[in-house]
Order: C-alpha cells, then structure tokens, then sequence
C-alpha cells in the first residue's frame, strides 16, 4: 500500500535527484545530532554545575549522557504509557488517521486511466482560484 504512495512522490525524479535527497536527509541528521550534543553539553554546563556542583560535561560526554538517558527514560515517543492503544487508526474525534492507505488499492490504475489529465483540470482550478478577478485589482481615484 505504502508503495503507490512512494511512486506518486518520486514520478518524474531523476536518480541523481534522489540520491540527492537521500545525502541531504544524511548530513542534515548527522548535522541535527551534533547541534543537539552541543546543546546539552551548553545546557548542562550552565545550569548544573551552578546549580547543584556537578561537574562540567566535555562534548562526548554530553552525548553519552543523551543516549544513556533515552536508554533509560525511552525513546520519548510520545505514546504515553503502554496501557493505551498504540496503534489506533482513528482520531480523538472518531475521524480516521491519514495513515489509512487502503484507498491506494486502486491508485495505479485510476492514475493510467485519468490521473494526469484530472490532475492537470486539478491545478487550473486552482489557479483560478488564486487570482483576483480584474475589477477587485482596480485602485479607485
């Protein structure tokens, strides 16, 4: 089901552009988690050691600190406690969750039939929508 969905959003990109995406989403992790390890590491050196005497924390260390803590205290999910249901498909308000994908079963062979063409008349109306009609641009003097 989650397949349709990756071959809508990849049509039409070239290989190159992927891989791209694929190193830019790698260093942008890679640089996300070295920022956090330098937030820690600032957080815990200003606050704790004033604070309650504890030592200063080198860069390394802040990071061991974070990783320890997500090992001890989870991965913070946000799920809440286990007693809930963790995999509901439906909202607070009976609404069903965007993650239900069983609409897709159909999607390849609606986009061969119509899909561009629909989408295309899609756009336009949309198009037509955004633009001001020519008596509402006029400035009256």
């Amino acid at each position: 089901i989650m397949k349709h969905y990756f071959k809508h959003k990849m049509r039409g990109k070239s290989p190159g552009t992927i891989v791209a995406m694929v190193l830019f989403g790698i260093i942008a992790i890679v640089g996300l988690a070295i920022l956090f390890g330098f937030i820690i590491m600032w957080l815990w050196n200003t606050l704790m050691p004033e604070l309650f005497g504890l030592p200063t924390l080198t860069y390394w260390q802040a990071v061991g600190l974070f990783i320890l803590s997500k090992i001890l205290f989870g991965c913070g999910g946000g799920r809440g406690s286990s007693n809930h249901k963790k995999h509901s498909n439906e909202c607070k308000d009976g609404k069903k969750k965007r993650t239900d994908f069983s609409k897709w079963d159909h999607y390849d062979k609606f986009w061969e039939e119509q899909g561009n063409e629909a989408y295309t008349k899609y756009v336009e109306e949309m198009d037509a929508q955004k633009k001001p009609s020519d008596s509402s641009t006029k400035i009256d003097e």
